[in-house]
């Protein structure tokens, strides 16, 4: 129901009653006037949480984020968790996260037709995935002596980013049952990433080259 003058106004709320709009009008909200209208709030509420409908666009995908990282801690096993298996439970996490609200998700990056608005909306997105891959690199180092051992967390958390890009990209076109060729990309494309900064064999960058091949291909 929309907002009445008995219900505080939220963040939260402001955000479920975009992405609702979103769905039902398949479409973007043409005026925050219009959409503060329809949702029986001032503007000056909607002002209080979000400057534009661009910035709400950009919480909504650190929302992802910061739910899927709150999810994650729940788990008593996190804390004892390796890196790579912590990567692991992030990619699959978020993807989860993402497929709760996959409709929305679809149309913001495919169908808005707004093309400088589908990659603006991952800036924070960005920021927040870069900082958290890299505070995994850098619990890495902390453990070895020599610096010629360390690896650059900078060069780490942009090759984390191109990742997810892939993977989101890939999810977006996955029609297997639950996402299942999704989970086997997540797993094979974390396990090349930490094993090429370890200097692994060259037989896991051709098995994945392999599997992408395939389903981009076949």
């Amino acid at each position: 129901m929309p907002n009445t003058s008995e219900s505080k106004v939220t963040e939260e709320k402001i955000i479920s009653w975009y992405m609702r709009s979103v769905l039902e009008h398949e479409s973007l909200p043409k005026s925050i006037f219009k959409f503060c209208k329809e949702n029986k709030i001032k503007e000056e509420d909607f002002y209080q949480y979000f400057g534009s409908f661009q910035g709400l666009r950009n919480v909504v995908w650190e929302r992802f984020f910061t739910n899927t990282i709150a999810l994650m801690q729940k788990n008593e096993g996190y804390s004892d968790m390796g890196n790579e298996e912590k990567m692991l439970t992030f990619f699959f996490t978020f993807f989860d996260t993402l497929a709760l609200n996959r409709s929305y998700v679809l149309f913001m990056l495919k169908e808005s037709g707004d093309r400088m608005g589908q990659l603006e909306q991952l800036k924070g997105l960005r920021k927040k995935i870069k900082n958290y891959t890299s505070e995994l690199i850098e619990e890495k180092n902390s453990d070895k002596n020599l610096k010629i051992l360390k690896q650059s967390p900078q060069i780490f958390s942009e090759g984390a980013w191109v990742q997810f890009l892939f993977l989101l990209k890939f999810w977006m076109e996955d029609n297997s049952p639950n996402f299942e060729k999704t989970d086997i990309a997540i797993e094979k494309s974390v396990t090349t990433i930490f094993q090429v900064f370890e200097n692994t064999p060259l037989e896991k960058i051709i098995d994945l080259g392999k599997f992408l091949y395939k389903e981009t291909f076949a």
